[in-house]
């Protein structure tokens, strides 16, 4: 018997929307589930999106009689960008709400598109959360081979499916659109890109690896954030009278995603590569609630000179006339033993007065929570519980 679909943490706003997200993330299983009644067109029947292309007009006899406030869905959106400039008139001739999902603003912008003037929220879909797979999720699968709703408990299948997943990104996300103007350079970048999740980003070296030239790297890494791929975290430098590091990091959407880029898929996890793959977990889940708990607040790492660092600075205060900004520091171990060294760099930043630390806390692969002083010890199971409850930040 089928299961039925789990719910996603995203609601449907009052108003028309862009949804965007990875390829395999849901997003069109989200829009049907969550708007039942919508009139809904899929770009990428060909025979719709060559007449749409066509004539972006004949959208609105395609809708039809509809009230205003009905909610109309445009699949894959990307795929004609002139037709939001025939989205945006009906919005304001007729009132209709429009949902409209793809997996990249960039082909949109490349084509033309405002992304119709501020009128349309914007969301993004990534893969599934912990909150949302409830008794389901398996932490220890979820390092193996992440969270993309395609391998969600399917672990055997899993290595065929993530080959073939990015197989299928390199084919229509890459190639068919004309992202990259030769296929073979990217397809190398991705090789070397993959094996570097959730380090520091050194252009020259990455340039060197892939046999690319160095301002190549920096449009290959652009393509990977705007279809939604990776995501940068850029290094908080608040200025403690200590050399900091000014480099972002780059993590991958999804663990299991990076693993397929770096070829590791038939191979073993070393120890390095089981940390980062938890890391890459706690930031996916730092996002999801970033958004969904509509905090909105800049996620960072720390790391000075000598090489301290704090895997995740969250600051939940800006810096104003009069204020300290303050801030929630997380490091995270995939440890089943925390070691009290693992602290010294959340402490020394608290401990230097020049921001307000409201939070220090560990995470960790154990099962006993500890506090020792102002530092909070949790198991990964009880921080993410604290985190969807809205207790972390």
């Amino acid at each position: 018997m089928n299961k039925p679909p789990l719910t996603r943490l995203l609601a449907v706003p009052d108003h028309s929307f862009f949804l965007f997200g990875a390829r395999g993330t849901g997003k069109s299983t989200w829009l049907r589930q969550a708007l039942p009644g919508a009139r809904y067109f899929d770009l990428l029947e060909t025979s719709l999106q060559l007449e749409l292309t066509a004539d972006p007009g004949r959208l609105e006899a395609l809708i039809g009689n509809a009230d205003a406030g009905q909610w109309i869905v445009l699949d894959e959106v990307q795929k004609i960008p002139r037709l939001l400039d025939e989205v945006h008139r009906l919005l304001e001739a007729k009132g209709w709400r429009f949902a409209l999902c793809g997996s990249s603003a960039r082909k949109l912008k490349r084509g033309g598109a405002d992304l119709l003037a501020g009128r349309a929220l914007t969301l993004d879909m990534e893969p599934f959360s912990s909150a949302e797979l409830g008794a389901s999720f398996d932490l220890e699968a979820a390092i193996e081979w992440g969270l993309m709703p395609v391998v969600v408990g399917k672990a055997a299948l899993a290595p065929d499916i993530l080959s073939a997943y990015i197989g299928t990104y390199l084919r229509e996300e890459i190639k068919e659109e004309g992202s990259v103007r030769r296929f073979a350079p990217f397809a190398r970048f991705l090789g070397v890109a993959g094996m570097l999740n959730g380090q520091v980003l050194n252009a020259q070296n990455i340039a060197s690896e892939a046999q690319v030239p160095r301002s190549t790297v920096d449009g290959y890494f652009e393509l990977l954030g705007d279809t939604l791929l990776g995501f940068p975290l850029p290094a908080y430098r608040p200025g403690l009278k200590v050399r900091e590091a000014a480099r972002p990091k780059f993590y991958w959407l999804d663990s299991g995603v990076a693993r397929a880029c770096a070829g590791l898929l038939r191979d073993p996890l070393a120890a390095d590569w089981r940390g980062t793959a938890l890391e890459t977990l706690i930031y996916h889940e730092l996002r999801v609630w970033n958004t969904v708990g509509g905090r909105h607040r800049p996620i960072t790492y720390y790391q000075t000179g000598g090489g301290a660092e704090i895997d995740f600075v969250i600051e939940t205060r800006k810096r104003q006339p009069g204020n300290k900004p303050r801030a929630v520091c997380i490091e995270v171990k995939h440890a089943t033993r925390w070691k009290r060294q693992w602290e010294r760099a959340m402490r020394d930043m608290a401990a230097s007065g020049d921001i307000e630390v409201e939070r220090q806390i560990g995470v960790y692969r154990g099962v006993r929570s500890y506090r020792f002083g102002d530092v909070e010890v949790l198991p990964i199971a009880d921080f993410l519980r604290e985190l969807h409850a809205g207790g972390i930040f």
